[in-house]
């Protein structure tokens, strides 16, 4: 009889413990999110994400990085619950792969590509073109085979003709945020990056042409494997939404292009 009670004793203290963790862990669960997001939406998701929050309660966790490695860790079962993309092969190359959450897709924002000089630069430049004189020694730009802004970069070079006379001058950041650091503390004299990573006053640039490559095409979609599949919708539709594409627009993107 002893033991009997100690037995259904243990049982009851287990269910007990296992009440109060999942009483613990689905709350924490349902208010938090995880975003892939591609490094050019590091300024603007620092804004977008605390207004997304207070609407929601839901309070988001960005992972940012090249475009082609979160993309590569979505394929290797990285927990993310979204993907902000900088460009849109990247997100349909992981639709076909049935690694997206189908009907989520879509264009959130079109990227502006701009070269930029930093506050504490001395040289002058009103195109793009004078990049090929001999005071620019050095010029960031992010990998173009990781990220779009990169791509987009080389593209335009090409179509100016000058990128074979730059080209040795190149030195490449694993993305545009690096490619900014790099440029900031003197270890170039000049970066292409977003203009989303240009704070008002920062220093100098010129808006690289539409006509001159692809156009930045930025899209999202929700992780298939995402458990929280509600929840980040909601961060879908938010920024799908006027509010989300006027923060957008306000950060130095333009509205896409249906």
């Amino acid at each position: 009889m002893l033991q009997k009670k100690l037995l259904l004793g243990a049982l009851l203290l287990v269910l007990v413990i296992a009440a109060c963790a999942s009483h613990t862990k689905n709350p924490a669960d349902d208010s938090q999110l995880t975003v892939a997001a591609a490094a050019n939406l590091t300024e603007a998701f620092a804004e977008i994400g605390p207004r997304f929050t207070d609407k929601t309660g839901i309070r988001v966790i960005f992972s940012f990085g090249a475009t082609a490695d979160l993309a590569k860790q979505i394929e290797n079962g990285a927990p993310f619950d979204v993907f902000a993309s900088a460009d849109s092969e990247h997100v349909d190359q992981l639709e076909r792969k049935d690694l997206l959450t189908p009907g989520t897709r879509a264009i959130y924002a079109r990227g502006r590509l701009v070269m930029w000089l930093p506050p504490n630069s001395h040289l002058k430049a009103e195109h793009i073109q004078d990049i090929t004189a001999k005071q620019f020694e050095r010029i960031a730009i992010a990998k173009p085979d990781v990220a779009p802004y990169g791509r987009a970069t080389m593209e335009s070079l090409r179509t100016l003709g000058i990128w074979s006379e730059i080209e040795g001058k190149v030195i490449y950041a694993q993305n545009v945020s690096q490619a900014k650091q790099y440029t900031a503390t003197g270890n170039a004299e000049v970066a292409f990056i977003p203009l989303a990573l240009v704070k008002p006053g920062e220093g100098r640039y010129i808006e690289i042409s539409d006509e001159l490559h692809q156009p930045i095409n930025q899209a999202l979609a929700v992780v298939k494997e995402s458990p929280k599949q509600a929840q980040a919708r909601r961060f879908v539709d938010f920024l799908l939404s006027a509010e989300g594409r006027d923060l957008l627009v306000k950060k130095g993107y333009s509205p896409p292009v249906n």
